[in-house]
């Protein structure tokens, strides 16, 4: 099953590209290394990989910078992003989950872990990408359609990146029940509920911006989590 799948690893320090091109490709994964930041968007586009595995403190180009510009991208905006990076304080996971990515792990790292974060991540993208039951949802001039995996409001498109998508449609599905942010981190990201649940306020901080106007179908919940209500 993982040979189908193709990862990115960029990473200034060769020595972490060489183990996890090594670990990677054990694990059945296609793989391709940078050492040079630089070259990203070039790679990114030609390989057209399904996750990047990214390091933030780079030079010349850090891998803040770098996740910007591949959500910036057409082609790369949708593709899946670990940070991977010494830096694990809880305001730099909150800064790279702002950026964009959809999941953090910090260095010196376990690539079992990671290889276990890797089909995770996988996993709940498969999930959002099956189609059955209904096939589009909508709670006044927000709808998501779940076969296009597609936001729009007001009859205009908006970008989510994979988590985002997965984390409203789970929210719009179960309209007018709370959901927990620790049941939240279980069906969304897949992670214990003891994880930073700093990351589910992240992610409904840029959810809400995103909508604009209607943010207020995102309802929270003092001291329990949030819901999705009719506005």
């Amino acid at each position: 099953m993982n040979k189908d799948k193709k990862i990115l690893v960029v990473d200034d320090e060769p020595d972490v590209t060489e183990l996890l091109d090594y670990k990677l490709r054990q694990d059945g994964y296609r793989v391709s290394v940078i050492n040079d930041p630089l070259m990203i968007m070039g790679t990114a586009r030609s390989f057209q990989p399904d996750l990047v595995i990214l390091d933030i403190m780079m030079p010349d180009l850090n891998g803040i910078q770098i996740c910007r510009m591949l959500r910036a991208d057409p082609v790369m905006k949708a593709v899946p992003v670990i940070f991977l990076t010494a830096r694990g304080e809880a305001d730099d996971r909150i800064k790279g989950f702002e950026t964009g990515a959809d999941d953090y792990i910090s260095k010196p790292f376990d690539t079992r872990e990671l290889l276990l974060r890797i089909k995770a991540l996988f996993k709940r993208l498969g999930q959002t990408a099956e189609a059955g039951g209904q096939k589009e949802i909508t709670i006044g001039k927000v709808a998501i359609d779940i076969e296009k995996h597609r936001l729009s409001v007001e009859g205009r498109d908006i970008d989510l990146t994979a988590t985002e998508f997965k984390l409203l449609r789970l929210l719009m599905e179960r309209k007018g029940r709370v959901q927990s942010r620790e049941n939240l981190l279980v069906n969304v990201w897949n992670y214990e509920a003891d994880i930073e649940t700093r990351t589910v306020d992240t992610h409904i901080r840029r959810l809400r911006e995103k909508l604009e106007d209607h943010a207020g179908i995102i309802e929270t919940v003092r001291g329990v989590g949030y819901r999705a209500v009719d506005k």
